[in-house]
């Protein structure tokens, strides 16, 4: 693994998702709660003390940012408020996807589809969280096998 470029701070990404959310506050508690991602120091709060900027960490990198609706002037709104399905999701590895999925479930979140091994290697699942973003984690369990690629 190559040494990170000094102009990209310690606990960064090169590309981190920043995602409009309802409520920041209640999007940053509920990372935590269902997928165990840890809201970041640098919060910024408006004058009522509402967060308008947080950021969320897992196992010691920063994952995504969030801001509510509306921050910074901004006309952006979730997937859910504006109707529509993202053609994307956010793969995401972890220690036990059976148990991430688990809590997640727990927390109020859907299962779009429940853990299963993938021909790549992968044993993932498929989460939706309360503002309509989507999210696949992934645990290593294999290796690739091309003999159960589906066939086009």
């Amino acid at each position: 693994m190559t040494a990170l470029p000094a102009w990209l701070p310690a606990t960064a990404n090169m590309l981190t998702p920043y995602l409009t959310v309802a409520d920041a506050d209640r999007a940053l508690d509920w990372y935590a709660r269902a997928f165990g991602f840890r809201a970041g120091e640098s919060a910024m709060k408006d004058a009522a003390g509402r967060t308008v900027h947080g950021e969320l960490y897992y196992e010691g990198r920063s994952i995504a940012m969030v801001a509510p609706e509306g921050a910074w002037g901004g006309t952006d709104r979730t997937p859910r408020n504006a109707g529509i399905r993202l053609p994307l999701s956010f793969y995401v590895y972890c220690a036990d996807v059976d148990r991430l999925a688990d809590g997640a479930r727990a927390a109020g979140a859907t299962i779009e589809r429940p853990p299963e091994d993938m021909f790549w290697g992968d044993r993932t699942t498929m989460i939706a969280d309360p503002d309509g973003y989507l999210w696949m984690f992934a645990q290593k369990v294999g290796e690739f096998d091309p003999s159960k690629m589906p066939k086009p």
